[in-house]
């Protein structure tokens, strides 16, 4: 590999929202390695002009040689995300989020990284004091995800304060849909969001859909969320990594419309478009879910003139759908 100091690394390269940056990046003409192992990533997904290492980020040895290889840039995707799952064992968060990354950022101080654009979530602020949430908002998380994906951008901070890098730390609210030019075609594996799991009862996967709760004080009585399309989410790290190379700063954006849909919205929507009619329970209630959740987008509109472009609901589920009626 030529060492010219311009790679870009993508850790998770492989996975649902990684191999759509990488599919962009390398679009763009950027020099890319995926560093992936596979456990919720396919090898197929990801763009056949990006260089492929099969790895672990908790393998020490793993991530020093790939960031040993002239790499400027790192895209830090690699981490479990099950909200639910986090509450039950979460030494398997703790091992591949905050272990993983220690890991990572030991390897980016080594090599003199110069910029990290990490996958972050809305869950590091818990239950929203008011809406809409923004960056500003205070952080106290309400499961052990978003413990983790706070605790890594706080190391990401301190790193970065003492080795001298630039970050972007990019906060997501719900991230959905499917490439709109068709070039990632694999499901998502064992997610637990509402989308995916619509999809698998359209399918014939699921036999229903559990919606927890109907009793909130909401318009019907369900959950509302923020959606963002993953090809926005894209074009939002592309902007951030523009951003770090032209303005030398850090960055700390939420990720989403602005935007709210109830359960029930998906749901009717999801029916229009694929034709076909969700069987639905009403359960009770889940732990931790608040009733409204929904961003303010501001700082990503001024900093990086990013505005959604395929983030309506309908054209979230479509592309969603168009993957999985195959």
């Amino acid at each position: 590999m030529k060492q010219d100091e311009n790679y870009i690394l993508v850790i998770g390269g492989a996975g649902y929202i990684g191999s759509h940056i990488v599919a962009d990046l390398c679009d763009s003409g950027n020099n890319v390695i995926v560093f992936d192992n596979l456990s919720t990533g396919y090898k197929s997904n990801i763009h056949c002009n990006a260089e492929f290492i099969e790895g672990d980020i908790l393998d020490k040895v793993a991530v020093d040689n790939a960031l040993s290889q002239g790499i400027k840039t790192i895209f830090h995707f690699a981490a479990l995300k099950a909200a639910g799952d986090s509450m039950i064992v979460p030494s398997k968060f703790s091992d591949i989020n905050i272990s993983g990354s220690v890991n990572l950022l030991n390897a980016i101080a080594k090599f003199g990284i110069k910029n990290i654009i990490f996958s972050s979530s809305a869950a590091v602020y818990g239950y929203p004091q008011y809406l809409p949430v923004d960056e500003g908002h205070r952080t106290l998380p309400i499961n052990y995800y978003g413990f983790t994906k706070l605790i890594i951008e706080q190391m990401i901070k301190w790193y970065a304060k003492i080795y001298g890098f630039n970050y972007s730390l990019l906060r997501y609210f719900n991230a959905a849909g499917y490439d709109i030019h068709g070039r990632i075609i694999n499901k998502e594996k064992g997610s637990t969001n509402l989308l995916p799991i619509i999809m698998e009862v359209l399918i014939g996967e699921r036999d229903c859909l559990s919606v927890f709760g109907n009793d909130y004080k909401t318009k019907d009585g369900t959950c509302i969320r923020d959606y963002i399309h993953v090809n926005d989410l894209s074009d939002a790290h592309i902007m951030s990594l523009d951003y770090m190379a032209e303005k030398r700063k850090d960055l700390l954006v939420n990720l989403a419309t602005g935007e709210g849909y109830s359960v029930k919205d998906v749901v009717k929507i999801a029916e229009k478009v694929s034709g076909k009619t969700i069987n639905c329970k009403f359960v009770d209630r889940r732990a931790g879910d608040p009733e409204e959740l929904i961003a303010k987008t501001t700082n990503a509109y001024d900093l990086l003139n990013w505005i959604p472009k395929h983030s309506d609901l309908s054209t979230i589920i479509r592309s969603m759908w168009e993957v999985y009626r195959r």
